[in-house]
């Protein structure tokens, strides 16, 4: 969920690089490949907002963008103007409906009066906003806090890079999708993912550091488990924002193989691991995703 939540972040512009990026370490993420006669798909999972400083965009990853003719993102970020425009068409309540904070149990409104001070914010800014705006806007404070961004993000790198090759450079989602997928989710399970990003947010940075490292390592049965472990008291958030999008995703790859090239696909990695995943939804087609080796 912590995964789902920062990607909107990235969404709405979380942030700038640091301007010194330092040494850089090895990284070495995990990478799949679906083949049939004339087609290859690379499937990649990214993590949304990283530091400059992590050396991933190499070996057999790079070799993989390289061979490809068209890179598949999860979506194409607008620019931050229609973000904020589309956060506030979908987010935004009308005059006259019960504010959030009256709408939330005492404990929980406080937690998030005490976020918003955090960030700078005044107590009451997210009133006339939807929870899952509000538990989008929280949740950044962890990868504010360590100095993460969006545009250090694998995303953002991969973007640059297929825009620089002359890539075909397509998204699987539209802005609008991703928030509505958001927006779509009932008040009480809004109310639950709310609450459980504020609980969340003590260990946030030791937690981010912790997926980051598992990212870095390649470590898909580790993810898998904290994803399945964050999502498995909300079925509604998991079928909404993980599984169900897995499976449209699976179609789509589904269908790309009936076209020749081969295409770099690359999603968060919370959707190529573990129960659910868009591999396991592929198994459901005939078709077997191979981790690549390296």
């Amino acid at each position: 969920m912590r995964s789902l939540l920062l990607f909107l972040a990235a969404l709405l512009a979380l942030g700038g690089c640091r301007s010194d990026p330092g040494p850089v370490a090895d990284a070495d993420p995990a990478l799949w490949v679906v083949r049939d006669e004339d087609t290859t798909i690379y499937l990649f999972g990214t993590v949304h907002v990283l530091r400059p400083g992590l050396g991933w965009f190499d070996e057999a990853v790079k070799d993989a963008f390289d061979k490809s003719d068209e890179v598949v993102l999860e979506l194409l970020i607008p620019p931050a103007p229609e973000m904020s425009a589309l956060v506030d068409d979908l987010g935004e309540n009308p005059p006259g409906a019960p504010r959030l904070s009256r709408t939330l149990p005492p404990e929980t409104a406080k937690k998030l009066a005490e976020a918003l001070e955090r960030l700078g914010r005044q107590p009451d800014a997210l009133d006339r906003y939807d929870p899952w705006v509000a538990a989008t806007l929280v949740g950044t404070l962890p990868a504010q806090e360590l100095g993460y961004s969006a545009s250090a993000g694998a995303e953002e790198v991969l973007r640059q890079a297929a825009e620089r090759g002359g890539k075909r450079l397509i998204g699987l989602e539209t802005a609008r999708e991703q928030l509505g997928y958001f927006d779509s989710l009932s008040p009480p399970a809004q109310r639950a993912l709310l609450a459980r990003t504020l609980n969340a947010l003590p260990d946030g940075a030791a937690t981010l550091e912790a997926i980051i490292g598992e990212w870095a390592r390649g470590d898909a049965s580790a993810l898998a488990r904290r994803i399945n472990a964050e999502l498995k008291d909300t079925p509604e958030v998991e079928a909404a924002l993980l599984t169900g999008r897995n499976r449209r995703w699976a179609d789509w790859i589904a269908a790309r193989l009936r076209q020749p090239g081969t295409v770099f696909v690359a999603v968060g990695a919370g959707h190529l691991a573990g129960k659910g995943s868009v591999q396991e939804m592929l198994a459901g087609h005939g078709l077997k995703a191979a981790r690549v080796a390296y």
